[in-house]
């Protein structure tokens, strides 16, 4: 057996060991930018990209999903450090949130996920691509700003990043431009169907090759022309450990004397919501742009978090969730099963350890040009044209889910685009479960699924419409179940019915719950009578 799955694992490395390197270079400056806004240690970022990447990997169902620290936890981190006034106290309630998610798990809290329509799924996903080009384009023109929150549209920064979006064309650095613009054309050539045709270059993501091509370029022009070069503040800022104690010094224990704080368990228990909701929904998105179309299992990805997060806790690192910008980047860059997740977090640590002299070279144009082109495959026009194909119903539900996480944040948006989408599903099962059809004084009223308390006013509805001396066939032999509310209305309407001269046939109305006889019940159907 665990040949077997070696033997899986090895087949697929060569898409996997490319993608667990783009993942990488998309996940470092943001684990670095997410600690900076949380207002932590830069290197508690680091931590909860290793132990996403080296623990959560394996513990977790999924093959495509990547964990690490989260910017939609970011304003909660903060105003956590700000109430306990401690980073250790902090640490103690992200351990205590993952014992809740490990708790989540086992029972089987999972659930909760299947129950987003797709429809709004695909709408945060497109929100997200949106959210990526708002946030990339300041980085891809060498506009100063931090990297913090660019995976989130927190309500703080919604206006500020519109903002910055326009300041960005002011602001203009040459070399930035330069650097993004190249970058994203190669990304755009590589995935022409003449380069993909290629062997060799089938073997070599282009994100790679962007980042190559950024590092080259400021390499030269910083020696031959600095005016076209990228400043070190627009680079990748990595710690430099000179030696391996250097990196071990790094790691910060809980302080368990927080217990006593009442505090840190209401922390606690917004950062297990929060981070379970965020990864639920992370994993649907996934699952939804997995090219094998595989399922994750929901309940034994909470209970990985829950590990992780208990993990990274203990350490010194974030709370963790999985996060759909890297987990979308791995399967734009080829990812195939969770080695890529897992190599990311290898170079995540092989890099902190001993190369972070050397990636501090990478501009950060050349990531936001990746970021930018992962952007745009989540919220390409023709998306959109696919949802308005399908209808209002679904039409509706992804353009309110996208202006609501714009506009908001997303499990805000994601909140009011599920509150639309079953707003449409209530609306459509209200109309498709009973019917009413009318040939002169013959009337037959049909229960066509499953009947609800939902479809009361509506059978109240058809039921005002029967006209007096006539006949009616109530027919439930589609339904399995019936509310009981929907057959207390019909007991009402069997006891008024002689009144109005009205007899009525029952079928199969018997079989789901026993209601009282009345002499308006002239014709039995014979599988009523059994």
């Amino acid at each position: 057996m665990i040949h077997k799955h070696a033997q899986y694992y090895f087949r697929h490395l060569k898409d996997d060991l490319p993608a667990g390197i783009v993942v990488f270079l998309v996940a470092l400056p943001l684990c670095l930018g997410i600690a900076l806004a949380s207002g932590a240690p830069l290197f508690s970022g680091l931590i909860a990209g290793l132990v996403g990447g080296l623990v959560v990997s394996w513990l977790s169902g999924s093959q495509l999903s990547v964990s690490g620290p989260a910017a939609g936890l970011t304003v909660i981190v903060f105003n956590a450090i700000e109430t306990l006034g401690s980073f250790q106290g902090l640490l103690v309630a992200g351990v205590l949130a993952g014992v809740m998610q490990l708790a989540l798990g086992y029972l089987r809290a999972g659930i909760i996920g299947a129950f987003f329509p797709s429809a709004v799924i695909k709408g945060m996903l497109a929100a997200i691509g949106l959210i990526l080009i708002i946030k990339q384009i300041p980085h891809a023109t060498g506009y100063d700003t931090s990297y913090e929150g660019d995976e989130s549209y927190m309500r703080e920064t919604a206006e500020s990043s519109f903002m910055e979006l326009f300041d960005a064309f002011n602001g203009v650095s040459p070399g930035a431009m330069i650097i993004s613009g190249v970058a994203l054309l190669l990304l755009i050539i590589w995935e022409t169907p003449l380069f993909k045709k290629q062997p060799l270059l089938k073997l070599i993501p282009g994100p790679l090759i962007a980042v190559i091509w950024g590092v080259g370029y400021n390499l030269l022009t910083t020696r031959f022309t600095p005016a076209w070069a990228v400043s070190e503040k627009h680079l990748v800022k990595l710690p430099v450990s000179e030696q391996a104690s250097d990196f071990f010094n790094n790691f910060m224990l809980p302080d368990f004397s927080y217990l006593a704080n009442p505090q840190v368990y209401i922390i606690a228990v917004t950062l297990a919501i929060i981070a379970s909701l965020e990864t639920l929904l992370s994993l649907e998105a996934t699952d939804k742009l997995d090219p094998l179309k595989r399922l994750a299992p929901t309940n034994r990805e909470l209970k990985a978090q829950g590990v992780g997060n208990i993990i990274s806790g203990l350490l010194g690192g974030l709370p963790i969730t999985a996060v759909i910008v890297r987990s979308s980047a791995n399967i734009n860059a080829g990812g195939q099963t969770s080695l890529s997740c897992f190599i990311h977090g290898w170079c995540l640590l092989l890099s902190v350890m001993f190369f972070a002299h050397f990636l501090n070279y990478i501009p950060l144009a050349c990531l936001s040009a990746i970021l930018l082109h992962t952007g745009y495959k989540l919220a390409k026009p023709a998306l959109f044209i696919e949802f308005y194909r399908k209808g209002m119903s679904q039409l509706l539900p992804f353009v309110i889910t996208v202006l609501a996480i714009l506009l908001t944040d997303l499990l805000k948006g994601m909140a009011i685009g599920l509150g639309f989408g079953l707003f449409f599903v209530i609306k459509a099962n209200y109309s498709a479960a009973i019917s009413l059809v009318q040939d002169d004084a013959h009337y037959v009223l049909s229960f066509n699924k499953d009947v609800s308390f939902l479809n009361k006013a509506l059978l109240r509805k058809f039921i005002l419409r029967i006209e007096e001396n006539s006949t009616v066939v109530i027919d439930a032999s589609k339904a399995k179940f019936i509310d009981h509310d929907i057959l207390e209305t019909i007991e009402d309407f069997l006891a008024t019915a002689p009144d109005d001269n009205i007899s009525v046939e029952l079928i199969d109305l018997y079989d789901k719950e026993k209601i009282k006889k009345h002499d308006a019940v002239v014709v039995l159907n014979e599988r009523a009578k059994k």
